[in-house]
């Protein structure tokens, strides 16, 4: 990430915007978003195989298979179309094991390192879809979405409370009505018939 680039842009954007960049309170503006951005954007260095091959320690269980979930996984992002921020994120993760386990807590890993790149919502659950497919070799994955977006709570329509769910579903979850239902229960959404996709 080029940080010098960024602090010069930013002080663009400010004189821009009719903003005097020397002034005290803003002197420090770009470094500052230099520095927030390369946080917040971490994920943009990392491709899908990349996050999977960082988080895909499994390990071996010759269990039922049955399905594990991990619900209110809390992100924020960026909209691609506004750099707006996604916030009131919650994610929930399901599949079914064929074999192998990932730890949980490198669920929520894979979640925040795909959410810390410029996105869509849709987006964000097809990558996590995709990468946890690689890593538990499983095509029985699920993964549910709520989310608000700056770019319409405080912008254009200015609508605060409008939330948008999205579902990418695969595999059985895909095909199998229950076992849908069933990852509604777990990850607290409302049923799979409300689900949707949108930005």
């Amino acid at each position: 990430m080029d940080k010098a680039r960024i602090e010069h842009a930013v002080r663009e954007i400010l004189s821009a915007i009719g903003e005097n960049p020397d002034r005290e309170g803003l002197m420090e503006t770009p470094r500052r978003v230099a520095d927030m951005f390369e946080e917040i954007f971490e994920g943009i260095g990392y491709t899908n195989d990349q996050i999977a091959e960082k988080f895909g320690r499994c390990f071996t269980e010759s269990g039922s298979g049955d399905m594990v979930c991990v619900s209110g996984i809390e992100c924020f992002s960026w909209c691609e179309h506004h750099l707006a921020l996604m916030y009131n994120m919650k994610i929930s993760v399901a599949y079914i094991p064929q074999g192998r386990v990932i730890g949980l807590s490198k669920i929520s890993r894979i979640a925040d390192m795909v959410c810390r790149r410029l996105q869509l919502q849709e987006r964000i659950g097809t990558d996590i879809a995709s990468i946890m497919k690689k890593i538990t070799g499983s095509e029985d994955v699920a993964v549910y979405i709520e989310g608000t977006h700056a770019c319409v709570a405080s912008r254009g329509i200015r609508k605060q409370n409008a939330i948008t769910r999205t579902l990418a579903s695969y595999g059985v979850f895909r095909t199998d009505s229950v076992a849908r239902d069933n990852f509604f229960r777990m990850a607290g959404g409302r049923s799979a018939e409300t689900s949707g996709s949108g930005d």
